[in-house]
């Protein structure tokens, strides 16, 4: 296999997290939470294993006396995503 896939990236919560900061850029932790309908500490728990990796920024920002805490992706994080869907996309070959 040419591009090998990122075990970081590879866990089907964490994949969904870089696709939907792929692409949209950016998005605050509670709307990640609810577009993947998961708990507070399930996705804080896939968010700093990509933290820790270096893929993902996490930005806490106070708003009308309220802490909001924005993902997104680094730019490290942006080309381990876009090697890992290349190696999807070579796995799944000639059907997509």
């Amino acid at each position: 296999m040419p591009f090998p896939l990122d075990p970081v990236i590879h866990a089907p919560l964490r994949l969904q997290i870089c696709v939907m900061l792929a692409a949209i850029g950016s998005l605050d932790f509670a709307g990640m939470r609810a577009s993947l309908d998961v708990s507070e500490s399930v996705l804080s728990k896939h968010v700093k294993v990509l933290e820790a990796a270096g893929y993902v920024a996490v930005r806490k920002v106070v708003s009308d006396a309220r802490q909001r805490t924005w993902l997104a992706l680094t730019p490290a994080g942006q080309a381990a995503f876009a090697v890992h869907a290349t190696a999807l996309r070579s796995l799944l070959g000639p059907a997509t």
